[in-house]
């Protein structure tokens, strides 16, 4: 075989700069969107994103991960043609899937907007989004193969074309439609040829948010045309000599049955994480309705000063408004999940390649060198952006509608590391033949879910705070019910104290030295973005004396760096690891 295949972490930093590069990007698109269409129109945006958001992930984990550990698995005992066999069997298959998706989405979007969360303007925007369900699934084939045969690159150049797409197209769109819709609402009350009547302005924005998510649906078919450019162009590295030499393959029909054994279980996996995204939307909204016919002094008693009045004067639009200010601070505590997404992504190879060959000592490492990174970065990521709420959503949003951002970062703060954490353990689950857990631990942290959504978002006080205690509560039980479950099933005794106690520690020093910088120069005449940015750089250099002062720096998963025999050896001279 040609192709030089990358080590685990090698694999992870390129999926993590990538990634680190599409939410820069995705920052640059949603935080001028927010300033276009305002709270009551990123609320549609994301009713729109968490209704596609399960299906979504479907196409881009679900599937990419039933071909990569299949792709994995065959090539780790030189099966070259079963490797070629999975990827024809898996184009169609996937294929059928994206078009049941998107008719899926299409036809039960006006249902889920009238009866469920009665807001008609956001079936806008989630039919914009609907064919994006088709793109991505004819993207996973390409994504799940190349990260199978462990080369990541592809899966991140496309994610940032993706972006790039997605920011260009979709804050045109937007602006095109304010400017235009607006001059159009302002002299016939019409907006786009749709009459307005007295809620001209909504419907302004939602139109408005369609426009941006059609940037979305544009991103991905721009993602799955490079990649079945890229695969035309390059191949994957396979060549014939190596394919002469290996087994026949197996049958297409047998093929098709192994990718939908791994694939029901790590689909439904798939589903059931993002259907806490989805699970918001709907009780948020329908529980604040509730709140705002029963009891709307106590609530408004929690806000006030905060809700524009724009809002005040359309009561039945502060549901949407309240469930927009939570989705923004759900845009920051994604951003800690996404980074340790790469990571999983990278890992179910490498630990499916130690577990097919039952070599257990290596089984162990890859395990625990996973485990480690994934709380070097999620952990003083997750307690900082606590630490941080206020500055952070003043910096990022502004407006009267910070303080409500800032208070459900909170909480979502510390959810977002017990999320991050969730992503490579359940990976490693599905690696180890067990995809199965994953869904069935799923479920019952749903469930803790939905029970504390429900009875806290119904509290006047809490309204959306009990959502993100709810995130809290759920992905805390799945954390720990995961790495039980794979200690069992792996027979690893994990190294508790190494992997994430030292961190962890390192992490509230971090978060405490850049709570403390920031309300020290709270008084000074700085910028917003210069005070992150010192309280932010004094979290770092805290967590970094703290992680040498523990020594929780572990020198087997520097030399998984590139170069990282260099930067271990110089640690290593200095007496810090």
């Amino acid at each position: 075989m040609k192709q030089k295949r990358q080590s685990f972490l090698y694999g992870a930093i390129i999926l993590t700069a990538g990634m680190a590069v599409v939410k820069v990007i995705g920052a640059l698109f949603k935080i001028p969107l927010q300033h276009f269409i305002g709270e009551y129109g990123m609320g549609l945006f994301n009713v729109a994103y968490n209704f596609y958001g399960p299906v979504f992930s479907l196409a881009t984990a679900g599937f990419p991960v039933a071909v990569s550990r299949l792709v994995s698995e065959n090539a780790s005992l030189g099966r070259w043609n079963d490797v070629r066999a999975v990827k024809a069997a898996a184009g169609p298959l996937f294929m059928a899937f994206g078009v049941v998706g998107a008719v899926f989405m299409t036809l039960f979007a006006p249902l889920y907007c009238r009866r469920v969360i009665g807001s008609e303007n956001a079936l806008y925007p989630m039919l914009a989004l609907a064919p994006a369900i088709l793109f991505a699934c004819a993207g996973a084939v390409y994504r799940g193969y190349f990260e199978g045969l462990r080369d990541m690159a592809p899966t991140a150049v496309s994610e940032i074309i993706e972006a790039v797409v997605k920011l260009g197209l979709g804050l045109g769109l937007a602006c095109f439609v304010l400017n235009r819709g607006g001059a159009e609402l302002a002299q016939e009350n019409r907006v786009f040829g749709i009459p307005a009547g007295e809620q001209g302005e909504f419907l302004l924005m939602a139109l408005a948010a369609a426009g941006g998510v059609l940037g979305v649906t544009a991103g991905s078919l721009a993602a799955a045309g490079y990649l079945g450019l890229r695969w035309r162009l390059k191949g994957d590295g396979i060549g014939l000599r190596a394919r002469k030499k290996s087994p026949p393959a197996k049958t297409w029909s047998q093929t098709v049955k192994s990718l939908l054994k791994i694939t029901g279980p790590v689909a439904a996996g798939s589903i059931a994480m993002n259907a806490a995204g989805l699970i918001d939307a709907t009780f948020l909204q329908s529980r604040i309705a509730g709140i705002m016919e029963r009891s709307p002094e106590r609530l408004l008693a929690a806000y006030q000063g905060m809700i524009p009045d724009t809002y005040l004067q359309n009561p039945q639009s502060i549901p949407t408004f309240l469930y927009g200010c939570y989705t923004l601070a759900m845009t920051l505590y994604l951003l800690v999940p996404a980074l340790t997404q790469a990571i999983g992504m990278s890992a179910l190879p490498a630990v499916t390649e130690a577990w097919a060959r039952g070599d257990r000592p290596q089984l162990k490492e890859r395990m625990e060198s996973v485990l480690g990174v994934t709380a070097l970065v999620c952990f003083p990521a997750g307690l900082g952006l606590t630490a941080l709420a206020q500055p952070i959503a003043a910096l990022l949003y502004g407006g009267a509608s910070t303080p409500i951002v800032a208070g459900a970062l909170l909480t979502l703060g510390p959810a977002s590391l017990f999320a991050a954490l969730s992503t490579p353990v359940s990976s490693m689950l599905q690696a180890v033949g067990r995809a199965d857990l994953p869904v069935k631990l799923l479920a019952g942290a749903m469930a803790i879910k939905i029970a504390v959504n429900w009875g806290m978002c119904g509290i006047p006080e809490l309204n959306i705070q009990g959502a993100g205690v709810g995130t809290l509560l759920c992905y805390l039980f799945l954390v720990a019910a995961q790495l039980f479950c794979l200690s069992r099933v792996t027979g690893v005794k994990l190294s508790v104290g190494r992997l994430f106690f030292k961190p962890l520690g390192c992490a509230a020093l971090c978060g405490a030295a850049a709570w403390g910088a920031s309300r020290l120069m709270a008084g000074a005449s700085l910028a917003k973005a210069a005070l992150v940015g010192v309280s932010v750089a004094a979290g770092a250099v805290a967590y970094m004396v703290g992680l040498v002062a523990t020594r929780a720096l572990a020198k087997k998963d520097l030399l998984m760096l590139p170069n990282g025999q260099k930067i271990a050896k110089t640690l290593e001279n200095r007496g810090w690891i």
